[in-house]
């Protein structure tokens, strides 16, 4: 029995009666430097002041970008809670204005080689988080790592994170492609929405995502949707130095106003989407059915 189908088992049994609810984005980049793990935490903290309850996952594993974004050294990690008996509530750290977060720690990397019993206790674990979160943000590692793509096959919504740089805008469609070209890909239930960043316009935005969808469209005869961009701010670089979030820090600065305007968007395309989403079980499902 392969590492899916032991994982697919566990779920049916474990979840007859389980109804998740929480919506699992995942936020991804064609290279390091894009500027996920900042958009990841700045759209916690604005759907955080909209009422919703959020949680970050940190699969950027070995480079703890959330925790430094908040400067906050979590007591425990993804690896205790499946190799030291530790509960799930155990491991969520507390970050700005009450945004949990769950660091993944090296441990996540074993998760290939897991028993039966272990995928049960996990599996039980994350199942919990659907009744403690609204929304759950998935801040993957950059560009085309055997970890990076799983989690974004595992998603059905993707957010990926380019800039107007060349090198940027090819790593995203070199990302892509691979992803296309990957058999356990499914094209037709994962939405990918591409994020302007660092743009000095709106109109650059708008030209980082046709340039990319058209590519995209001309040859992988695929389909991106543009979710929107965040504008180059000082305010947001003298943030990120100060291990401040700009989103509070400076809540009038101009990525502040992008990234609130961002975390509308995706509230009400939840509203006006008539699908159910499949939470954190269901995403990990998938994350194991790709390996």
């Amino acid at each position: 029995m392969d590492q899916a189908e032991k994982l697919r088992n566990v779920v049916k049994i474990k979840n007859q009666n389980h109804k998740p609810n929480a919506r699992v984005i995942t936020i991804t980049s064609g290279k390091g430097g894009a500027g996920k793990s900042n958009i990841a935490v700045n759209l916690a903290v604005q759907l955080k002041k909209m009422g919703k309850r959020v949680l970050i996952f940190d699969a950027d594993f070995g480079l703890a970008n959330v925790e430094v974004m908040f400067g906050s050294v979590p007591r425990y990690n993804l690896s205790d809670l499946i190799y030291r008996g530790r509960n799930i509530r155990d491991i969520i750290s507390e970050g700005p204005m009450g945004v949990g977060f769950i660091s993944g720690g090296s441990g996540v990397i074993g998760m290939n080689n897991l028993s039966g019993d272990q995928i049960a206790y996990l599996v039980k674990s994350l199942r919990e988080l659907d009744a403690m979160a609204d929304v759950i943000l998935v801040d993957t590692g950059a560009g085309i790592a055997d970890n990076v793509l799983e989690f974004v096959m595992a998603s059905s919504e993707v957010l990926l994170v380019t800039t107007p740089e060349p090198s940027s805008l090819t790593d995203s469609y070199s990302l892509l492609k691979t992803l296309y070209h990957n058999p356990n890909f499914r094209r037709e239930r994962t939405s990918v929405k591409v994020i302007a960043n660092k743009v000095t316009s709106s109109q650059e935005g708008k030209n980082v995502y046709d340039k990319l969808s058209s590519v995209v469209s001309k040859f992988l005869s695929g389909r991106v949707d543009y979710m929107g961009m965040i504008p180059y701010d000082m305010a947001l670089d003298r943030s990120v130095r100060q291990q401040k979030i700009v989103s509070i820090q400076v809540p009038e600065a101009n990525a502040s106003r992008a990234f609130s305007v961002m975390a509308s968007n995706l509230i009400n395309n939840e509203c006006n989407e008539a699908r159910m989403y499949g939470g954190i079980v269901q995403f990990l499902s998938w994350f194991f059915a790709g390996r």
